[in-house]
């Protein structure tokens, strides 16, 4: 049996003073969330694939 994939690091979330508070769209913050939704969006890919591949997810300490 292969190794499980192993996920992603999660984004890095900007410090507050990398807002300027002018209120830009997009806000850093705003990317933030959406990076951090698409790392979600990957890892639970990465997890399917690893359970089809019969890895169970509990056991793996790849996290």
């Amino acid at each position: 049996m292969s190794k499980p994939k192993p996920l992603p690091p999660p984004p890095r979330e900007p410090d507050l003073d990398e807002c300027c508070g002018s209120g830009c769209d997009p806000c850093v913050f705003d990317l933030y969330d959406q990076r951090l939704e698409r790392w979600r969006t990957r890892c639970e890919a990465i997890e399917a694939e690893n359970r089809a591949a019969g890895h169970d997810p509990a056991g793996d300490t790849g996290r």
